[in-house]
């Protein structure tokens, strides 16, 4: 089978197999026997359930990872794609299903990359090659990736994330705030029995959301945006809320920490001691398909490489009809660059705006280019 036809029956095969986050089962066993079926010398699922194959060359030398998440949101109305969001359909050049864009096309291209630089090389190369399929990336970017760190100890990694093909030195991170009131219950009848915590959050809110927003010369602000807001008892029959609960998606800059981010917002509830409140970054346990749990701070820091860093310079030259950019969303490299300190960059087909949506899709050319493009990485990284 030529190489284009293995990455086009790949991403369709792996768009086959639902795997929202928590369930991706199925496509890893799929992406495990893929690997092996296509020479990988090494293929394991770590205790995550994340998919990790390796090529090891005949020289000492750096260890590349390739990595892309195999995780998806989910498909609410089916009905509206024009086609099935689990076919993988084929049609005038796009490939239609949900993780097309987000990131199965890019995983694909990652993997048969990889198999192709071995077979090509005859594993005549310095270093090792590693592709990693990583679960539970929609909810927890870079939770996951710590456990493949551990066991491959990459000196590079390349993110797969969608980039429209341009070279990514960086993103913002994020995290979820978590903002309480909390008052006293009472009848509705009788609201001066008691403290309600409704009240005493929009007091705090226009004082919190006016606050301006950090800046970074190259990323942008670091902005805080309300999500959700909730009060209990709900519904509240007859009842004035003994609590308030709002949650804020505060966008990230380099060397930014959960401690500093908490405190413009602790300052503002200082200058109000009659109103009895906490503010703390958000913390979740989800449970991996292997039945391991992963619990985890939701926070996920940004990360930054210099012009004239190494990696990127490589990169460049690797590639040279792509542009140097940055991402707008936040990926597994806020564990990589920014937690583990790795040299990192995103590379990837696609546009970003297609994630997500109704009618996600890729197009072949774009897989195809992005095949070129890994495998010209490898080179400059590894011949």
């Amino acid at each position: 089978m030529q190489t284009n036809e293995q990455l086009i029956t790949l991403c369709q095969e792996l768009i086959k197999r639902p795997s929202l986050s928590g369930s991706e089962g199925d496509v890893a066993s799929y992406i495990q026997q893929t690997m092996q079926n296509l020479g990988f010398d090494e293929v394991s699922i770590d205790a995550h359930g994340s998919v990790i194959g390796s090529i090891h060359g005949k020289a000492e030398g750096p260890a590349i990872l390739m990595d892309g998440h195999i995780d998806t949101v989910g498909v609410e109305n089916p009905q509206l794609w024009t086609y099935g969001p689990f076919e993988g359909r084929l049609v005038d050049g796009r490939i239609y299903g949900r993780g097309s864009s987000d990131m199965k096309g890019a995983l694909s291209a990652m993997i048969v990359s990889a198999a192709t630089f071995k077979k090509r090389t005859g594993g005549n190369f310095h270093g090792s090659i590693h592709v990693s399929g990583t679960v539970f990336e929609e909810c927890f970017e870079g939770v996951s990736s710590r456990l493949v760190t551990e066991r491959i100890k990459p000196d590079i990694v390349i993110v797969g994330e969608a980039s429209s093909l341009s070279i990514k030195r960086g993103q913002r991170g994020r995290a979820e705030i978590v903002l309480q009131t909390f008052g006293k219950s009472c009848h509705s009848s009788n609201p001066q029995e008691g403290v309600n915590a409704v009240g005493a959050m929009l007091t705090l809110l226009p004082e919190i959301l006016a606050l301006e927003p950090p800046h970074h010369s190259v990323l942008g602000d670091g902005i805080l945006v309300l999500t959700d807001i909730i009060s209990s008892p709900y519904p509240g029959l007859s009842v004035v809320p003994e609590s308030c609960k709002v949650t804020f998606d505060r966008r990230l800059l380099p060397g930014e920490t959960e401690a500093s981010i908490l405190v413009p917002i602790q300052q503002v509830l200082d200058k109000h001691p009659a109103i009895e409140a906490s503010v703390s970054v958000a913390e979740d346990s989800l449970c991996c398909y292997t039945g391991i749990g992963m619990s985890a701070k939701r926070f996920f820091p940004a990360w930054l490489l210099d012009e004239d860093h190494p990696l990127v310079q490589t990169a460049k030259k690797a590639l040279p009809s792509s542009t140097l950019s940055h991402y707008s969303f936040c990926t597994n490299a806020s564990h990589f660059c920014a937690e583990a300190g790795i040299p990192t960059i995103g590379y990837g087909p696609s546009d970003e705006k297609l994630a997500h949506t109704v009618d996600e899709y890729i197009s072949v050319e774009q897989l195809s280019l992005a095949l070129g493009g890994y495998l010209s990485l490898l080179d400059h990284l590894l011949l």
